[in-house]
């Protein structure tokens, strides 16, 4: 098993506190690896076996507990009255009103929760109605390139390796098909049906998939791109699939809520106000993009720009894209230490590039830390405060 050392650094920072640990993430990003991560550090760690109720509700062992009231009295059976009760309900989405039992779970004092999800019943809302206040989330990526490195043992090098990173996925199963690209085509597509299907179709009753499948084709191709509901519905009607910017908003919400893609808002940096409009779309793993667009849609400047956006994510920024004037700066990434700004480009050893990207962080008149992050195997260089610096080594965390 690879580590996943910031995730399980934040349940054990959260151990046997009274608040429910929920881990949501798209399907088969390890979040049922990372509870298995972190039983064994608790077994390493004074717990015992018996203090560890652990359930998956997509093993057919454990489909009679998909009723809340049997769930319940089945954990309850089990507690230990004079230790700390480590629970683990993973999938619980499969349990029509979980939300009972894991209540009434909640508020025994020798109880320490965590549940898994990767539906949209997890981001529509509703999780929130249900739990109000009385849990933390930990929302979960794929693997970042460090971690997929981990995983990664071919004496390659590190260029090689974010090759595969991005080709292949950054899904932790795909590590073990040996870059076998049939199988691994074929698990990618599994997971896109089963998203689309389970978590978007059927949850949001959606009549007209293959309109649900253009709209995801339309956003996989324009990753980094500003786009409004109203392009999406005027461009994909001029080319002969005629929909409404409504239609295309209830879809947005939908791939969003299935966290099969992430939307960037754009901030006013002088203004430092929010903007409502022209956002920018990222999707969760580079491979599905190939997956369902072929090779042959290869961006380079705009897949890189994909990983970084990522990867600050999982660093704990908040992201937005900047807007400078007329200039774009590609990310603002905010946490309670203050704003980095991020340029993003493949290569600047052209002069004209290089003017470019420095020219739109010139603009900005504070001092929070500036980058370009590109592709090219140069030294560090400096420009007036601004840093280029390597992506790649920047990823792997070489680099600050």
């Amino acid at each position: 098993m690879i580590p996943r050392d910031d995730y399980l650094n934040f349940l054990i920072q959260s151990k046997d506190k009274q608040i429910i640990k929920v881990i949501s993430g798209i399907r088969r990003c390890g979040k049922s690896t990372l509870f298995e991560i972190y039983k064994e550090y608790l077994l390493n760690n004074g717990t015992k076996q018996n203090q560890i109720i652990s359930i998956n509700f997509e093993d057919m062992d454990y489909e009679e507990l998909q009723d809340y009231h049997k769930l319940y009295k089945y954990i309850k059976e089990k507690l230990l009255p004079d230790k700390m009760n480590y629970i683990f309900l993973d999938e619980i989405q499969h349990v029509q009103n979980f939300e009972k039992a894991v209540d009434s779970l909640f508020i025994k004092k020798n109880v320490d929760l965590y549940i898994t999800g990767s539906n949209a019943y997890f981001m529509s809302g509703e999780l929130a109605t249900f739990l109000s206040g009385r849990y933390i989330e930990l929302r979960m990526l794929p693997l970042s390139f460090s971690e997929y490195c981990i995983g990664n043992t071919d004496n390659i090098p590190i260029s090689e390796k974010y090759k595969l990173y991005i080709e292949n996925s950054s899904f932790p199963y795909v590590l073990n098909y040996n870059n076998n690209e049939k199988e691994i085509h074929d698990y990618l597509s599994g997971i896109y049906n089963t998203v689309l299907l389970k978590d978007i179709v059927a949850r949001y009753s959606i009549s007209d998939v293959m309109m649900l499948e253009s709209v995801t084709r339309f956003v996989f191709d324009n990753i980094g791109s500003q786009l409004s509901t109203t392009k999406i519905a005027n461009t994909m009607t001029s080319a002969g699939r005629k929909i409404d910017p409504k239609t295309v908003e209830k879809y947005l919400k939908a791939l969003l809520d299935s966290m099969m893609i992430y939307q960037a808002k754009r901030y006013n940096i002088k203004g430092k106000r929010y903007l409502k409009t022209l956002e920018k779309y990222y999707v969760v793993d580079i491979g599905l993009r190939y997956m369902l667009l072929g090779k042959r849609s290869t961006d380079v400047g705009h897949i890189l720009e994909n990983v970084v956006y990522l990867e600050l994510m999982r660093r704990g920024y908040d992201v937005y894209v900047g807007q400078s004037g007329e200039a774009e700066v590609d990310f603002v990434a905010m946490n309670s230490d203050g704003i980095t700004y991020f340029q993003v480009s493949a290569s600047v050893r052209d002069e004209k590039t290089l003017e470019r990207e420095l020219a739109s962080l010139k603009r900005i008149n504070d001092n929070y830390p500036k980058y370009i992050l590109t592709l090219d195997d140069d030294p560090i260089a400096d420009y007036d405060g601004i840093k280029r610096i390597n992506a790649l080594d920047w990823l792997l965390g070489q680099v600050k």
